[in-house]
């Protein structure tokens, strides 16, 4: 199971492209609404989530989580305490933990991307306490998989269903979306 959070002011792009992506590949996802079952994205798009977090399952199903970027989607994430619930729950059982965009900076401000390569949306560096701060769209790194902006958003999904599966799974995905 994939748990992908939609707060408020979510980014769009960077939320609904991986869900896409991910369940193209077969892998079970639910959106996750943070506050509501209709969350509102950053460009006002309002998506009715498959879940609510009461619903959410911390257990050996869970496989990752994803926190898309958007402001103040990102802070919100940040300010949900089942949301950090989860994320604690991953850290600890070796579950991978996705971010996007502003949304690295939570990883960051709990110290768990320290000594690894990640990215964020440009600015938000020293949010990333520790990190080696890459230059990439997206990174891998352990547990960790970060992506740049909405811009990458379909790297980033593919790179999660690598991560997931394969390499071989990614790239056939790839090739049936003629990227």
């Amino acid at each position: 199971m994939v748990y992908v959070f939609l707060a408020d002011g979510f980014e769009e792009m960077e939320a609904l492209c991986p869900v896409d992506v991910l369940r193209r590949a077969g892998i079970d996802v639910k959106t996750v609404g943070v506050g509501s079952e209709i969350v509102n994205g950053t460009h006002n798009i309002p998506v009715k989530a498959d879940i609510t977090l009461d619903e959410v399952k911390l257990d050996d199903s869970l496989e990752m989580i994803v926190f898309p970027g958007g402001m103040p989607g990102a802070d919100n994430l940040e300010k949900c305490d089942e949301v950090q619930a989860a994320l604690d729950f991953c850290v600890v059982n070796d579950k991978y933990v996705a971010a996007i965009c502003a949304a690295p900076m939570i990883l960051g401000h709990k110290g768990l991307l320290a000594g690894k390569n990640a990215v964020c949306f440009p600015g938000f560096e020293s949010e990333l306490y520790g990190a080696d701060i890459s230059a990439n769209g997206v990174e891998a790194d352990g547990d960790f998989v970060t992506g740049r902006s909405a811009g990458v958003a379909l790297q980033f999904a593919l790179k999660l269903v690598e991560v997931l599966r394969s390499k071989e799974d990614s790239e056939a995905l790839r090739s049936s979306l003629k990227c």
